[in-house]
């Protein structure tokens, strides 16, 4: 779970709202990507970077590109959790990857991933600084390992 400190993953809780679904009783499918967002900003928080203090160096991490896969619907109170794992940091580049699960259940209702570049305030791709990466880079998740979705005492 951890190396040199870092944490490797995050499991965020969420309980579904009446306001995350459609007609259909189901979880709108662009709610994942708002899942997605608070996965990501709840891991940015977890190894000491918060988006706020990125902003406040001038930097911003604007999604490019984003995919999911819907395996199983989600619905109104839901307990699920979005596992969140850093796939890749590059020099001016992210790749987060995720799995959203309901409580109790191993298989994913989804899958998903969102690439990011790095940019500074005036929109120009931008270097992400080296102990911003050296941060990022610790925190890396190793190839094809799967976190556990259990709470544990941490996460109530």
């Amino acid at each position: 779970m951890t190396a040199g400190g870092a944490q490797r993953y995050n499991l965020t809780s969420y309980r579904v709202i009446y306001g995350d679904t459609d007609k259909m009783g189901v979880v709108y499918y662009a709610n994942y990507l708002r899942w997605f967002e608070r996965g990501r900003t709840e891991f940015l928080r977890q190894v000491g970077v918060p988006y706020g203090a990125i902003e406040a160096r001038g930097m911003h991490f604007p999604v490019v590109e984003a995919s999911c896969r819907y395996a199983k619907p989600a619905h109104y109170e839901d307990l699920i959790w979005i596992e969140t794992r850093l796939a890749s940091a590059n020099r001016a580049s992210l790749l987060f990857r995720y799995r959203i699960l309901r409580e109790g259940e191993d298989a994913p209702l989804a899958t998903g991933s969102t690439k990011h570049a790095c940019i500074d305030t005036a929109g120009k791709i931008f270097r992400i600084p080296g102990d911003l990466r050296q941060i990022l880079q610790q925190a890396l998740a190793p190839e094809n390992s799967s976190a556990p979705h259990e709470r544990s005492d941490e996460e109530t």
